[in-house]
């Protein structure tokens, strides 16, 4: 995971306020070999809608504490699945149903985990 340091950091920040919110099965993965835009993914889980949303705007207000601003925000409006774009991170909030059935962390399981403070609400381990 040479050269991602700055991304891990801002991973830590996202996954601290995901887990602020009560936010579940937070499992990061370092994807820079994998994919040329991007450093790494963070995805997260929520129980419901209103959930899924108050993660979202507390991760963008910590990262934008820290100089951090989204680059592009879809799927805010159903409160499903929320994809925030931060260049170096990707950031996936999903519905709990949403990620078990997508399952990404089965996509990118060839992938190297990024490792989140241990009083998070995480890691799980990938499914198979």
């Amino acid at each position: 995971m040479t050269g991602i340091e700055p991304s891990i950091e801002l991973i830590h920040v996202a996954a601290r306020a995901a887990a602020d919110k009560l936010a579940t099965d937070i499992l990061a993965f370092d994807v820079s070999e994998q994919i040329g835009i991007t450093d790494a993914f963070l995805l997260v889980s929520g129980k419901n809608e209103p959930q899924v949303n108050a993660i979202v705007e507390e991760i963008e207000d910590k990262l934008r504490e820290i100089g951090a601003k989204p680059i592009r925000r879809e799927g805010r409006r159903d409160g499903r699945w929320v994809l925030l774009d931060f260049g170096d991170i990707v950031v996936h909030v999903q519905h709990e149903e949403e990620r078990q059935y997508y399952a990404l962390e089965r996509l990118w399981r060839d992938c190297p985990v990024i490792s989140l403070p241990a009083d998070l609400h995480g890691p799980v381990a990938p499914q198979e």
